[in-house]
């Protein structure tokens, strides 16, 4: 980040924090080390519903202490060595234990340790960590030592023990001396302030609203290619490439970048003015002439939907075009009306139609030509694969984790009228916009794994937005069968399907959300030894968001983060690196991932990571 724009985001954060926000370490009179640790997870992306919750009347959720763990301190002689000792003389150990467990059980200690942020959980762990201090220190600061030892012999009172417990416990618990600050830099509720750079420039905002295949992608094509620069932002690495070869087909130089390659098409390296990306790796510091953010219904995604967030409020581009489901036309007008932006809206209808069938196949003996059959796991398209392929037939097979190069090939080999392969098995990756000449989709299932708002795997029937999308890629525009048939492989699930069919999507309520960069590293200025796990959890269990907004799941994050611990890297690096598409499922990969040679330099670190996430991870 330039030193401009630092000095543009700390001027936009100055009304929201005090001046101890800006320190980076703070001197806590602290001898201590290791790290912050949380045992338990947050749960994450639970979704609010009370819309335009005020940032003022809200009162702050109290932090969740069962994720507090204290730290261990250095037992380092005291620096006044034994001169509490030589001014009294030697504590009595056993009339100490008596002193300490009296301390404990005063209820007006425990009340006024409340008001200072340490529950019944924090207190008992806060004692516990003291009174073994204090029995096995072999020296004791002249103060502590002085007060006790007063006490021991009836001249001092147990309460005078107060001061010195609140700072050992604020040395164990480093968060408890800056919780307000933290509260603040974790408040999520203005994530359009985040960016101040696109909130510097007066964007134009255009919705494509339509149905599958109904050219609003194109149209928005069609003006990202007549601009002097733009950007495309989409959900696969499939379209992104299919927008590269697109856009350098019609001479408009353009180049690729995704969580797994970055490609110029110039041969000396230069950017070109396009470029076509996943929607992680879009830039928000890039100036554009037009970006293009593809499929925004997965704003609400639970997983990756504060990707489609970032982009739309961060993107700066003089026009943003947005294409999706009508369903997300009013929430996106809401959005934009925090940033002070208006939003055109272009409505587009199916250019052909689709019928559902009365009859489901029942068997794979009635597969015909263009036929698509779409499973929801990687065993069901293993299966179906084999079982068409004893039937003498050949068949491409598409789905998430094949590779990019893979994808297009079985894509090209299923679209080439001159190939034998006239049957495709695929997972719901086709939902998103891939170009198919595909005449009917059989569903195999109605029924997929999702990740709900706590992280957890799940079986749930598919959503209507889910069913349309897929449902959508029969009879596309562009193909040799100008009218697509949906129907399901068993008799039983075509009711079901009908009754999906015949919903409405449901309209979006709130849009993702996750920790900045930026944010992560001013969490760590006063948490300097916690781990990047461990300032995320503490993040999400402090944060604040609107109803509009909620936080998503972070637990493939964290995963990375917990395996790249031990490497030195700095955090800015580590946050990078765990945006990494890795698939914490394959040991291979995640095996290769950690192989890095901890002796050598940082960048020679980072440069290695990067070379085994671009070569082994597949998503």
């Amino acid at each position: 980040m330039s030193v401009n724009r630092c000095l543009r985001f700390l001027s936009r954060l100055q009304p929201h924090i005090n001046p101890r926000t800006a320190r980076i370490v703070a001197d806590s009179g602290s001898a201590s080390s290791g790290s912050v640790l949380y045992h338990k997870q947050h749960p994450a992306g639970s979704v609010g519903r009370c819309r335009h919750a005020s940032s003022n009347s809200s009162s702050p959720k109290p932090p969740d202490t069962s994720l507090f763990v204290p730290i261990s301190l250095r037992t380092d002689p005291s620096v006044d060595g034994d001169v509490g000792a030589e001014l009294t003389q030697p504590l009595d150990k056993s009339e100490l234990l008596k002193v300490m467990n009296r301390f404990y059980k005063k209820k007006e200690m425990q009340k006024l340790a409340a008001e200072h942020g340490l529950d019944a959980r924090l207190f008992h762990q806060a004692f516990i960590s003291f009174r073994k201090h204090v029995l096995e220190m072999t020296s004791l600061n002249a103060d502590l030592h002085i007060i006790l030892s007063d006490i021991c012999s009836g001249a001092g009172h147990i309460d005078d023990i107060y001061p010195y417990f609140m700072r050992h416990a604020k040395q164990i618990f480093p968060m408890l001396d800056c919780m307000d600050d933290l509260r603040k830099i974790s408040d999520l509720r203005v994530p359009a302030n985040w960016y101040p750079e696109a909130r510097a420039i007066e964007r134009k905002v255009i919705f494509h609203a339509g149905p599958t295949n109904s050219g609003k992608t194109y149209h928005a094509i069609q003006r990202y290619l007549a601009a002097k620069s733009g950007v495309y932002c989409g959900p696969l690495k499939l379209l992104a490439h299919e927008i590269f070869e697109k856009s350098n087909k019609a001479a408009v130089p353009c180049d690729l970048v995704t969580g797994e390659e970055r490609t110029f098409v110039d041969l000396e390296g230069r950017a070109s003015d396009h470029v076509a990306c996943t929607i992680e790796m879009c830039s928000v510091t890039t100036p554009y002439e037009v970006a293009v953010i593809d499929e925004i219904q997965m704003i609400r995604d639970p997983a990756r939907g504060w990707a489609w967030t970032r982009a739309l409020l961060g993107i700066c581009a003089e026009e943003i075009h947005v294409c999706g489901e009508p369903a997300a036309i009013d929430f996106i007008r809401e959005l934009m009306y925090t940033t002070g932006e208006e939003v055109e809206v272009h409505t587009y209808q199916r250019l052909t139609p689709f019928s559902i069938l009365d009859q489901a196949l029942e068997s794979l003996d009635n597969l015909r030509p263009g036929d698509c059959v779409v499973c929801f796991s990687k065993n069901d398209i293993y299966s179906i694969s084999r079982q068409i392929e004893a039937r003498g037939l050949e068949c491409a097979v598409i789905y998430g984790s094949l590779p990019p190069g893979t994808k297009l090939c079985q894509a090209k080999k299923f679209n080439d009228p001159d190939d034998p392969c006239k049957i495709l098995v695929a997972t719901d990756a086709i939902g998103m916009g891939l170009n198919l000449s595909i005449k009917r989709i059989i569903f195999n299932s109605l029924v997929k794994p999702n990740v709900n708002e706590k992280g957890e795997k799940q079986m749930e029937t598919i959503s209507t937005s889910q069913a349309l999308q897929i449902a959508g890629r029969a009879g596309r525009f562009s193909s040799k069968f100008k009218e697509g048939e949906v129907t399901t492989m068993y008799r039983d699930d075509l009711p079901v399907l009908k009754e999906i069919l015949s919903h409405s999507v449901d309209p979006i309520e709130a849009a993702g959300l996750h920790p900045t960069a930026e944010q992560i590293e001013m969490f760590a200025y006063h948490l300097p030894d916690a781990t990047l796990s461990n300032l995320i959890d503490i993040f999400v269990s402090l944060s604040q968001v609107d109803g509009m907004y909620f936080v998503c799941n972070i637990d493939d994050f964290k995963f990375l983060a917990d395996m790249i611990q031990h490497i030195p890297l700095n955090l800015r690096s580590r946050y990078v690196f765990c945006t990494a598409p890795i698939n914490k499922k394959q040991p291979f990969v995640c095996t290769s991932f950690l192989k890095v040679r901890t002796r050598r330099s940082e960048d020679q670190i980072a440069k290695q990571i990067f070379t085994s996430i671009v070569i082994l991870c597949c998503k």
